[in-house]
């Protein structure tokens, strides 16, 4: 295993993290404690989760992911070598589950967010904290465009983020970091830290894979920069990487297969063209497209780690051999061509 300094903390994290959020629904947590056995017998140290996991969301999921980690750090008797990262939940109608429908970051949600994380982790700290998406509506999720919103009730950046410094100074926290941040919202929290002498944030977690390469727009500069370093959700597409759902199929238990709804990997026009570009690729030099795609991830100056996510042990030990497989320049090459004809097919 390789390892990273996440952000300016003095942390060192796996360049693979072990995401969580199939534990509890597509995952038992029987599976849950293989992986994260197989995972950290292989030098894995980090692992992802939310307070909204498992998904698919809903009252039934909710918080099963952090139940099936807190068992496992219990029984292993190893919070001391996990390092543990989980996300509050920002605004969002599908949670009417979460604090009454009206989940928002400001100190009264963030407090007992944590206070339900902390349970079900079965531990009293947490070493990374993440906002799992703003509170303010601007372009994530999909939207590369930015529309700005004629009214604003957003929590202030500052309020937030002063919350979050009562986490760190009450020790339930050691560090904190964002997810799906715009560059603007990254540089804001950056200045109220310095101005206002608040923690620093260590890490932004957004989408980033051969498909969706936005980060690098601006994000990239600032992960460099600044030592706010990315760790990368989806690096294989929700498993479009793979290749295996060219040509239309649906393989029996897929995540596509089961939640036809979700399109952000597949429904765009030029989604199909350029996997299976990339899936080509990876073939005419004998690499697995899905290994060939986390191995191009692993390998950016500015990644911290690169989140993995299987539901079976098969796709795990793949993910896995990742960290050790070298791109060469010929095949780097050929995936900048492809970049430019396909160029940010799936934001």
């Amino acid at each position: 295993m390789k390892y990273r300094r996440l952000g300016r903390t003095g942390i060192d994290v796996s360049l693979l993290c072990l995401g969580s959020m199939n534990w509890g629904s597509r995952n038992t947590e029987a599976e849950g404690h293989e992986q994260m056995d197989a995972a950290f017998d292989r030098g894995v140290n980090f692992i992802d989760t939310a307070e909204m996991y498992a998904v698919p969301v809903g009252a039934e999921t909710y918080g099963r992911s952090e139940e099936v980690i807190g068992a496992w750090m219990k029984a292993r008797g190893n919070r001391d070598k996990a390092v543990v990262a989980t996300k509050v939940a920002g605004p969002g109608e599908h949670l009417r589950h979460i604090r009454d429908g009206k989940p928002r970051l400001d100190k009264w949600h963030i407090d007992r967010a944590i206070e339900g994380s902390l349970g079900r982790l079965r531990t009293d700290y947490v070493d990374l904290y993440q906002l799992h998406w703003p509170d303010r509506e601007t372009n994530y999720f999909g939207q590369l465009g930015y529309q700005h919103p004629e009214t604003d009730d957003s929590v202030p950046l500052e309020d937030t983020l002063g919350a979050l410094a009562d986490l760190v100074t009450e020790g339930k926290v050691r560090h904190i970091g964002v997810s799906n941040e715009t560059p603007w919202g990254t540089m804001k929290l950056i200045h109220f830290s310095e101005t206002m002498g608040l923690p620093r944030i260590v890490s932004n977690q957004n989408p980033y894979s051969l498909l969706n390469r936005s980060f690098e727009a601006g994000c990239a500069e600032i992960a460099m920069r600044e030592q706010v370093g990315l760790l990368a959700y989806a690096p294989m597409a929700a498993g479009a990487l793979s290749g295996k759902y060219l040509g239309g199929v649906r393989p029996a238990g897929a995540r596509m297969t089961l939640h036809p709804d979700n399109r952000r990997y597949l429904g765009p026009p030029n989604a199909g063209p350029a996997t299976r570009a990339y899936v080509e690729l990876a073939r005419e030099h004998g690499l697995d497209p899905g290994v060939m795609a986390l191995a191009w991830c692993n390998r950016q100056p500015f990644m911290t780690s690169t989140i993995m996510g299987a539901t079976t042990m098969e796709q795990l030990m793949a993910d896995l051999a990742s960290v050790d497989i070298e791109l060469d320049d010929d095949l780097c090459a050929g995936i900048e061509e492809i970049h430019k004809r396909y160029t940010y097919p799936c934001p």
